[in-house]
């Protein structure tokens, strides 16, 4: 209690012990792919931009294979994705490009043989305070290793031009080997450069050098296997592959746009293991670019909780590079398509019936009985109407149980336990006791109440929408000595209507008469 020592009017603030639950973000995506380079750490992307320079664009690997995480991240932000995490896969036996030079050694910032079309340059820092222990550091990368080598055999120190030029480069100036100044060279760029990573070496001197030099021992390594895509998870602060991204908590969507470039479904399975186990976040699951007459088609994974969905077709998009139609799996498209759909309305509502942008056109047209044999097995159908354009016409799940068989009210629960789960972590040494469980019921109301009036839940009152029940009926005293407090909620989602019905009859007087 404050103490008032002279007359006049106080204004307190107080704790009305009610602690309000936010909703959590979920329209955060997470890629797991194939890229031409990059970190193979998680990595946060907020443009397609961004994920360019880090990861590069279209890429095609030495031996022909199509890579579509590109492909998938651009769709997802021309579609209204907003943020997404990456997790490059590599081989377990790639290697990573490297060189040192007196006391600096640089590497590239991912294992592959692109590193070897990164060049280096050290030279004299050209701001003051000019000093032995300063330089300047330029980086330089070519997607092809022709156009690198063709640029330095060429290179005029008195010019500086490179010619081919490079597609990406960076500049460092007025770094320091001194590792207590505020520009020291390694602390300058951790984070800041998206070609390589560098160290200080052991026992070298600065050598400013001639002109670039290109990095050395690169290696893509053998043929990618489930175990690359999975990735490693032994050490916490180097995780790859899936379980890098298992680690990200405000993921809530997962799509790996070269799932196919494994047998059998595994990466889809892997992927939909991974979102049932976590429970916060949910799968978007390509089918094959082979899979045949529509007949043929069925998901790779039957999700019992309904953690997944099946898209098909795939989708037909130009290259700008090149401009050949390139058919794409339309998971990444799918992922902006939930984003935009989630931040313009809701997650509680479906999204299907949403417009797909940033393509030329689908792979294969469906029509009504085609959809008719796909729909009641948990294929999600892409399809176009005339008038209307491309547009998704489907929104279910995988599961079998039909408590599950909707996408959205799977991601709606997801939503809610996750909000929950976050908005009273306050709850966590409080008194078990019944002050602290009206506190519990107030919180979660008050959240699942501001759902209702957004028509997130269904119910003409909100006792018909949901309960919350936290008491000595839910909870015995053995529960209470072993310190957990349980809560019981209820709540009543909106289902889609997939299916529209409008009964059409003829009507004269008082006379009518119905069809069908």
């Amino acid at each position: 209690m404050p103490e008032y020592l002279y007359p006049g009017v106080y204004v307190e603030e107080i704790d009305t012990g009610n602690k309000p639950i936010e909703g959590v973000s979920t329209s955060t995506a997470g890629f797991l792919g194939i890229a031409e380079r990059g970190p193979t750490t998680a990595t946060f992307i907020s443009s397609y931009a961004a994920f360019q320079r880090s990861f590069g664009t279209y890429y095609t690997d030495i031996k022909g294979n199509q890579a579509y995480l590109a492909y998938a991240v651009e769709g997802f932000f021309l579609n209204g994705g907003l943020r997404c995490w990456i997790a490059r896969a590599t081989s377990s036996t790639a290697k990573t490009a490297t060189i040192t030079s007196g006391a600096i050694t640089v590497n590239s910032a991912g294992p592959g043989i692109y590193g070897n079309n990164i060049a280096f340059w050290i030279r004299a820092a050209s701001i003051a305070p000019k000093d032995a222990t300063r330089f300047r550091l330029t980086l330089y990368y070519w997607a092809s290793s022709a156009d690198a080598a063709a640029a330095l055999a060429a290179f005029d120190p008195k010019t500086g031009i490179l010619n081919p030029a490079p597609g990406q480069s960076e500049d460092f100036d007025n770094l320091s080997t001194n590792p207590n100044s505020s520009m020291y060279f390694a602390g300058a760029l951790a984070g800041s450069s998206n070609l390589v990573t560098v160290s200080p070496a052991a026992g070298g001197a600065l050598a400013v050098t001639a002109k670039p030099a290109l990095l050395a021992g690169g290696d893509d390594g053998g043929a990618l296997t489930l175990a690359d895509f999975e990735g490693s998870s032994t050490d916490p602060t180097n995780l790859t592959g899936l379980a890098a991204l298992n680690a990200v908590d405000e993921i809530s969507l997962l799509c790996c746009p070269d799932e196919n470039s494994q047998p059998a479904g595994q990466i889809a399975v892997q992927l939909e293991a991974a979102c049932s186990n976590l429970k916060d976040r949910f799968a978007i699951l390509n089918s094959p670019a082979n899979a045949g007459v529509p007949s043929n088609v069925v998901p790779t994974v039957n999700s019992q909780r309904g953690y997944a969905a099946y898209y098909y077709p795939w989708l037909k998009v130009i290259n700008p590079v090149n401009n050949i139609a390139t058919l794409i799996p339309p998971g990444g498209h799918m992922a902006g398509i939930y984003a935009r759909s989630d931040n313009n309305e809701n997650v509680a509502k479906d999204p299907a019936n949403e417009p797909i942008s940033g393509i030329d056109s689908l792979q294969l047209p469906i029509d009504n009985q085609t959809q008719a044999v796909l729909n009641p097995i948990g294929v999600n159908c892409l399809r176009f109407f005339k008038g209307q354009g491309n547009l998704v016409w489907g929104g279910r799940t995988t599961s079998p149980d039909p408590d599950w068989q909707y996408v959205n009210v799977r991601r709606l629960f997801i939503y809610i336990e996750k909000s929950i789960q976050q908005g009273t972590q306050w709850v966590v040494f409080e008194p078990n006791d019944a002050t602290t469980w009206a506190r519990v019921r107030r919180s979660i109301s008050d959240f699942l109440t501001g759902l209702w009036m957004q028509d997130m839940l269904q119910g003409a009152t909100k006792d018909q929408a949901f309960f919350v029940r936290c008491d000595s009926t839910t909870m015995t005293q053995a529960d209470i000595e072993n310190g957990r407090l349980i809560a019981v909620i209820g709540v009543a989602p909106v289902y889609p209507a997939e299916f529209v019905i409008f009964r059409i009859g003829q009507w004269s007087g008082g006379a009518s008469v119905t069809e069908g």
